[in-house]
Parts: structure tokens; sequence; C-alpha cells
């Protein structure tokens, strides 16, 4: 066990959602002092329950678009819905969930002096029209379009870390986050991956938009955490952006092929108007996260679906 004095505090807003919660286990396994805060619109406290009998653990419902006033060493800051059924709900509060909850933590981390993370995403890149993306690439975005309540809210989110840092000189780390998948994935969130898997279950067709050959990364959720904590210890001034993601390549229709044969499901598949704006394709350029971190993705895409559906299987199907 470490000694008090090397005891971290640490926030993580959206603490209890997908991502948040296995961040939350990894950061109490490390030995720090944990502080999980979620407004629960997509967050669930089934998430964190297991947690909640550890000493070093607390749950606070708060909404980030609202001050937060705690002492921390660190923040992750996570909180915003991330799949585009939650994220266009609401799209004015996914707006200020972004911007506003951004200033508010920023201001947090200013006051108390504490080095702040952003989980900022693959979607700031739009309908790319380079291939893979790398983080130089300014992206491809519809400033208007009902995807750009995230997309922009991110992107506004970004350029806010950046002016902190170059107006406060505060100790800033930028992720972008490609498609990850795991445990804990909410199972009505419209993310491709968790679709797939219940319609594969439930003996329901897959659904696929478009001609299916429109592509994505897939990245497993251990994986990500991994790159999170690896970020975040990188030397102060090693600001990012940067790339965290699977660049393992895969249509719509291979990943419904793989999830039909490991679900050993009888569902065929149905193939529904593409959405505005979706991207064709996805995949990140990794090359710094390797050269500076040493990390790239170490559980293969068959694995990793086996374990995602292992838990919704139990969580929802026995």
């Amino acid at each position: 066990m470490p000694a008090l004095t090397n005891r971290k505090r640490v926030l993580v807003t959206g603490g209890a959602g997908f991502l948040g919660s296995h961040l939350c286990e990894r950061l109490l396994a490390a030995g720090n002092d944990v502080l999980c805060v979620d407004n629960f619109f997509t967050g669930s406290r089934d998430n964190v329950l297991h947690l909640l009998d550890n000493p070093h653990f607390e749950l606070m419902r708060h909404d980030v678009t609202f001050p937060l006033y705690v002492e921390v060493d660190e923040i992750y800051n996570l909180a915003c819905p991330a799949s585009p059924i939650h994220y266009q709900h609401d799209p004015v509060q996914t707006t200020k969930t972004s911007v506003h909850g951004a200033i508010n933590m920023l201001g947090l981390a200013k006051r108390v002096g504490a080095r702040i993370m952003q989980a900022s995403t693959s979607e700031v890149y739009g309908d790319p029209a380079v291939h893979p993306q790398p983080e130089e690439y300014w992206g491809n975005v519809n400033t208007i379009g009902p995807r750009a309540c995230y997309d922009e809210g991110k992107r506004c989110a970004e350029t806010l870390f950046f002016d902190y840092h170059r107006q406060h000189k505060l100790d800033i780390k930028v992720i972008r986050i490609f498609n990850t998948y795991g445990p804990r994935m909410h199972p009505n969130d419209g993310r491709v991956v968790s679709n797939f898997i219940i319609q594969a279950l439930k003996g329901e067709p897959i659904t696929i938009y478009g001609n299916g050959q429109q592509t994505r990364s897939f990245c497993y959720v251990d994986d990500l955490i991994e790159g999170f904590l690896r970020f975040m210890d990188t030397p102060a001034g090693v600001t990012g952006p940067i790339n965290l993601g699977n660049p393992g390549e895969f249509t719509m229709l291979e990943l419904a092929e793989k999830v039909i044969r490991l679900t050993r499901s009888a569902s065929t598949i149905e193939h529904m108007p593409l959405p505005q704006d979706d991207p064709k394709q996805r995949r990140p350029d990794i090359a710094k996260a390797r050269a500076m971190m040493q990390w790239e993705p170490a559980v293969p895409l068959d694995e990793g679906l086996d374990r995602t559906i292992a838990y919704f299987r139990g969580r929802f199907f026995s």
C-alpha cells in the first residue's frame, strides 16, 4: 500500500459511465483516492456499485455544467453523452456539457493546480478526407448538422483546454478516443457493437446502415484505459492531442458477421438508410502513442467481442 503522502486525489467526471467506471477501478487499484462525479444521464450506479464499499472511493451526483468545488490533484474530464442517440436527445445540453463542463473543470484545475485530461473524440475529424487520421488533421465537420452538438462541442472543449494552457500555463492532456467497446456499454446507446450484440442475442435482424462498407476501428476498453493512465503520466508540457484507438479497420458487414458467429445467432442482416453525416471511414494513426508511451492495443477484436458478449448475455439474458 502506498504511503499516505503518495496517494493522489483523482476526480473522474462521468465516472459512472462505461469508460469512467473502468477508469475508477484502475485508479483505485493503483492506490489513489477517487472522487467519481456523474449526473446519471447515461452513467449508472450499477457500474460502480462494486466500488462503493472501498473507503478510498466516493460517488457524487453532480452535473458539470455547474461549478464544482473540491480539492484534487488530477482530473479526468469524461462527462458527456457519447452516442448519437443520447447526445442528440438534448443537443443544447450536449453542447453545454462539452463547453460549460470544460470551462468549469478547467477553472477547478486552475484553482487547485491540478493536472487535467480531456476525453476528446475522433468525431473532431468529422467525415474525414484524410485516412487514417493523424492528430495534425483538422477535420471535415458539418457545423450545423445533427451530430454537430457533439462534434463541435468537443472541438470547442479542445480549444478551451489549449487556451487555458497558453494563457494560464495549465497542465493539460487531450486524448482523442476512437470507437471503444467492452463490458458496461449502455445496452440502448445505439453504438454499433452493443447494437449488433443485443440484436444477435435476441435473434433479431442485425441493422446495418447503408451498404455496410463504411469502416470503424474497435478498441477494447482495457487497452484504452491503459492509454489514459500512460498519457496522464507523461511529463508536463506533453499536451497532445493524441489519438487512442485500435488501428485495425473493419467494415460494418465484417463486424456483423463476427458477432453472428461468436453469438451462434440465427440473425440475418437488414440494411437501412445511412444517417446524415455518418463518417465513411474511421481509423486512428497511433504513431505518436506508440513512440511516446509505447502504447498500442493488445486485445484482438474476437477476444474483446467474446468478453463483451459474455457481459451482455449474463447481464441482460440470464
